[in-house]
Parts: structure tokens; sequence; C-alpha cells
């Protein structure tokens, strides 16, 4: 079989999976696991196959034209590199994983069959992403993302917030799509063709005729799909999706598409000095003030949303000057650690007994009851704090490493400033990430919440998977040395100067957070507790008490449809050893809130065009309406008159003719005479 039959394959299996199950879901419910799990794995395995054959080596290009589309041809169109085969094997891994381990996080789930084919059906678009060669068809796929993310954000749909959370992040998404649009017609437009090997020969030759438009243009769409500053506000509110789901589109798809696109058409924004800045900026914004909000956040899963904003910062930090090996790099590093953090994660909601918001400060004494979720989040958390020799240390230094080389004017692939940038806000990036990283930690392992009852054991397709995605978190960083051909051959090795200021920051970061939590520890003991705040934890104690089969899923919905917080609510914190108050100060409570970006978009855009909406209802009902209302008045006035003069009767209608007859005469007469 050849390479190209293989790469097709990869993302027709997951689709025809969807199909299959969206068809048997009702009619035969044994089929829907197999049809989840098994069209992932073997697509997994032909995205192995396809990476071992493309080695790192020229790129795979292969097209057909089905139809004639007029001057700019449309084609489906194969462009396999390095890049694309890595992160296809990424996107099968963490697919894969997330069908098993959904299999025991979602089996009393009725929705499980639509659930599990919307997630194939997801997979099969990333793939189509990652594997296209031509833009439209890689429109197509980045679509269908935002569609099914749509649904399965809003899973479980009785609750508001998954209602709104859903709705939020398709308008946002698609908010960014609009000029994404616009500028992939563009970029077409000028190359005429949208085959990305002809885009970057007519940019390699200058063809491009508003570089800086068109790369500001596409940045929108990045920035709406991977969640950059200032659209990212949808990814934190999508936490209201199953935490499964939240694994798959943090980890390998949808926010991984915006990078990615990036890395793939790089040479387009490297035409522009001014589109690098910004993507600069953009990226140093990001980095920060996501993990300002990691730092401040209560819910185990809000602080990894913000960590993945904060993370895909570093990525197109790292595009911003010019080094797309450590992009892609990062992004396959961080897709298997912030994968094992978010399934982690599931075992601890369901182990803390709390809503699906997962709040750490009710959370005590999960240690012993979960090891292996203990372990493995303990793994995952050292890499995204980048501490070597885990996987995030050696992705996220070659990014500080390119940051430096463009800084001190080592590369001329970008602007010096955008290297200063990415540079100093990496670093105070490092330092951040490490403190709420550790915060998390102590919290969840080591809190002082309400001890919550025991639910029993996880079953093991759930910890299995912890397990093995633990692998690559502690293994992966090795791969950018081993394979240099895969990142565009050449290996950017992370320098001494960034290795040990992002070292030592991180050990900062994570030695000031513990002081802090034991100093706060110290002071909690002294004064009573204000008693934690009951309600929707309790709700879900019981149900997990009571119903001790249930699996985690379930129990997440039910305490999630107890508690319906008040628009911008910051849940108060229950653990009185929050280091995070007092590492953050007044700005903890701004920080909480996302630094209130909601309430400004609220205020610039959401109540203008309310406003707007009630101004044309208000003239439409009381304007339009009623000229309508009197054209219909008219003529049923006029019938009614008419109506009463046809009463039937030949003696009446015989002396209307001759007073007619006679009024006639008479005005003749009248006139004849005057004339």
């Amino acid at each position: 079989m050849t390479t190209t039959t293989l790469a097709v394959l990869v993302p027709l299996l997951p689709f025809l999976g969807a199909a299959a199950g969206l068809l048997l879901g009702r009619t035969a419910p044994g089929f829907v696991r197999p049809l989840a799990v098994l069209p992932a794995l073997t697509s997994l395995v032909l995205a192995v196959l396809v990476a071992a054959r493309q080695g790192g080596g020229p790129a795979l290009d292969s097209a057909t034209e089905l139809t004639p589309t007029g001057s700019v041809p449309i084609e489906l169109a194969l462009h396999i590199d390095g890049f694309a085969a890595l992160v296809a094997v990424l996107v099968g891994v963490v697919a894969t994983c997330v069908q098993i381990y959904s299999t025991g996080y979602l089996r009393h789930d009725p929705r499980y069959p639509s659930y599990a084919a919307l997630v194939s059906l997801f997979t099969s678009a990333m793939l189509l992403v990652v594997y296209s060669g031509d833009l439209i068809v890689l429109l197509v796929g980045w679509e269908v993302m935002g569609i099914c993310s749509y649904f399965l954000v809003g899973h479980y749909w009785e609750t508001p917030q998954a209602r709104a959370a859903s709705l939020k992040a398709f308008l946002v998404t698609k908010l960014g799509d609009v000029p994404f649009l616009i500028g992939l017609f563009a970029l077409g437009a000028d190359a005429g063709s949208f085959r990305i090997t002809r885009v970057l020969g007519t940019v390699a030759s200058g063809g491009l005729h508003h570089p800086t438009l068109i790369a500001l243009l596409l940045l929108a769409g990045v920035a709406g799909k991977s969640a950059q500053f200032p659209l990212h506000t949808w990814l934190p509110d999508a936490m209201a999706g199953p935490t499964p789901v939240s694994a798959l589109i943090h980890a390998a798809t949808m926010v991984a598409a915006g990078v990615y696109f990036v890395a793939r058409l790089l040479p387009v924004f490297h035409a522009s000095s001014a589109a690098m800045v910004v993507l600069a900026v953009m990226a140093a914004v990001t980095m920060a003030g996501s993990a300002l909000a990691a730092l401040a956040q209560d819910d185990i899963k809000r602080v990894l949303a913000y960590s993945t904003i904060g993370q895909l910062g570093y990525m197109t930090g790292a595009l911003a000057v010019g080094e797309r090996g450590a992009a892609v790099f990062h992004l396959l590093s961080h897709g298997a650690f912030k994968a094992l953090l978010f399934l982690a994660a599931g075992v601890v909601i369901h182990a803390a007994g709390t809503n699906s918001l997962a709040e750490m400060s009710r959370m005590k004494n999960l240690r012993a009851r979960i090891p292996d979720a203990y372990w493995t989040m303990t793994v995952a958390l050292l890499a995204l704090a980048a501490v070597p020799p885990f996987a995030g240390f050696f992705s996220k230094e070659s990014v500080l490493s390119a940051a430096e080389h463009v800084a001190i004017g080592h590369t001329g692939h970008a602007p010096g400033a955008a290297g200063w940038i990415v540079l100093v806000f990496g670093l105070v990036t490092a330092l951040l990430t490490a403190a709420y990283a550790t915060r998390l930690w102590l919290l969840a392992f080591r809190g002082h919440g309400a001890e919550a009852p025991d639910h029993g054991k996880q079953p093991l397709a759930m910890n299995a998977v912890l397990w093995v995605l633990a692998i690559p978190s502690v293994a992966f960083g090795l791969g950018y040395g081993v394979l240099p051909d895969w990142f565009d051959g050449h290996r950017l090795a992370p320098t001494l100067t960034t290795s040990v200021l992002g070292t030592g920051l991180a050990l900062v970061g994570g030695l000031v957070t513990y002081g802090a939590w034991r100093h706060t520890t110290v002071l909690a003991a002294r004064v009573p507790s204000p008693g934690t705040r009951l309600g929707s934890t309790e709700y879900a104690q019981d149900v997990a008490a009571d119903h001790p089969e249930e699996d985690a899923g379930l129990v997440e919905a039910e305490a999630m449809a107890s508690h319906v917080p008040a628009e911008g609510e910051a849940a108060p914190a229950s653990d009185p050893a929050d280091p995070g108050r007092l590492l953050l100060g007044p700005l903890h409570r701004h920080a909480a809130a996302g630094f209130h970006l909601d309430a400004l978009y609220e205020a610039l855009f959401v109540r203008p065009v309310r406003a707007g909406a009630s101004l044309v209802r208000f003239l439409d009902r009381e304007v339009v309406e009623t000229y309508v209302r009197g054209a219909g008045a008219l003529p049923r006035l006029l019938g009614a008159a008419v109506r009463r003069a046809q009463t039937g009767n030949v003696q009446t209608y015989v002396s209307a003719l001759l007073a007619g007859t006679v009024v006639l005469a008479v005005a003749v007469l009248l006139v004849a005479t005057g004339a």
C-alpha cells in the first residue's frame, strides 16, 4: 500500500467511525465503543507508518482536482512534511487515549454514542487540517472542528454553563474566522492557487501584493482558534464540557490548529516585519496574562485552561522569532503532558466529589485515594514547569533559545524587537508557570478543604491511559535531539543562558509558592475556619455516595446542574492556605476574573448589539407593523362598506340604479347650464 493511500486513510477512518457510530448508536449500542476506539487506534497506527516512511525527508505531495472551480482551482491535496507527520501522530495518540478513557468516564452516559461519534469527527477534522495541501480543504477541517466543539462543549446541555460556554466558543471562534477566510481568499488570489506549495513559492518570489494585510487577517483566525489574546476568553469557559473533551481540545485539536497553520505558512508572515512584531506582542500578552490568571483560579480545570493559553503563547512566540521547529516541538511536548493533566484532573474531580468546576479549595487527602492520578499528574506538572529532564524543559528552553538568538542578532528571521519581547515575557512566564503548577499540586493533593466521601477505585481504562501519556511527558524531550531532520533539518539547542535562567526562575517560582503555602497554612491554623460553602459540592457527594457505580461523567453533570454561579462569579476560596492570594495581593481579584475582559467585551460589543436589536425590534413593532396594519385595515373597511350594499334584494338594486341615473342626469344638466 502506497504512502499516499495510507495518508488518505488516516483522516478517513475516524470519519467513517463517526458515521457508523451515529447510525448504530441506538440500534446496536454494543458496537458503539469498538467503533469509537478501533478507528482512532487504527488511524494512529497508519499515522505512525506514514511518519516512518516520510522519515523527515522531502515532503510528500499529491493532488487531484475533482471539478473545475474557475481561475483559482481547489484540489484535494496532501502535503506531508516532518511537521505534519509528527503532529498527526500526536493527534492519533491523544484521540485514542481520550476515546479509551471515555469508555470508563462516561460509561453510563445515555448520550455516549453521539459523544463518541463527535470525538471521532473532531479527530478526523484535525487530521484533515494536518495533512491537507490545499487551503480550502484545510478550511473545511478548520470549520468542522468549530462545529464539533460547539456540540462537545455543550454535551451537558441541561446546564446553563454548558449552553453558554458552547455558544460563546462558537461565536468567538467564528468572529476570528471571518477575517481568516478573507485572508485565505486574498492569499489564493495573489498566488493564483490555494495549494500550499504554490503559495509558498509565490511568497519566495515576492509575489504577495499586501503581505502585512494578509498576515494580520490570518492572525485574527489563528487568535480565535488557538485562544490567543484578545480572542482567548472562550477557552476557560469551555471547561463546562466533559473533561475528556477538554483534554482533546487543549492537547491535540482545535487550539493546536492555529499554531500549526502559522507554522506551515510561516514564510507568509516572514514577508511582513510588522506582522511578526504583532505576533510577538500577542504572544507576550497571552503568556503573561494567562499565567497570572491561572495563579488566581480555584477551579482546577480553569487553571489548566489558562495554562494551555499560556503554552500556546510560547508556541506563537517561537513562530514570532521565525523558529517553527521549536514551536512544533513545544506543541508536541505540550500535547502529551496537557492531555495527561486534563485526564488526571478528571480522576481528581470524581475523587474529590466536587462539581465540574472542581474547586481545589474543597480538596483534601486525595493522594492516598488516587495514587495513579497523583504520580502521573506530578510528572505532568513537572513537565509543565519545565523542570529538567522532563519534556517541557527541552521544548520550552528551545523557544527561549530561539528568542535569544534573534534578540542578540545571531539570526535574521525576525526583527530583534520580536526576539526581546518573546525572551523577556517568556522568562517571566516560566516563573509564573512554576508558581501556579506548584499551587495546583499543593491544593489538590495537600489541601485543607472538606474531605469528600470515598467513591471507590477508578476504572482500569482511565488509569491505564494516564501511565501511557506519562511516558512521553518524561522522555519526549530527547526527540528534538535524536530526530533533527523532522524539524527543518536542524536543531537549535537550548543555550546555557536560557537554560540556567529558565530553570532557575522555575525553581524560584516553585519554592516561593511553597513558602507562601506554608506561611498561610501556619496562619490558618491560628484562625477558626469560616466553613465551606455547601450546595453544589454536597449534591455531588450525595450522588456519588448513593450511587457508587455511577461514572465520573454523570457525577460531574449532576453536580454541574446543581450549581449555577452568577455571571462573572469567582468561586470563594474555602482553603485558607491558598498561596495565590498572598502572592498576587490586590491583583488577585482582577486575575481571578480574567482581568475583566469579558466585562469589557460585554460593555463594548454585547450591550450595543443588544441595544441595536432592541431598537430594531421597537421600529419593527411600532413603525413597520403600524403601516402593515394600516394597509390591511383600509381594504377591510372598504370591503365592509361594499358588503353592506350587497343585500341581494332586486328592488334595492333597481332603486339604487334609478337614483344613480337621476344624480348623473342632474350633474349633466348643471354642467351644461354652467357652460
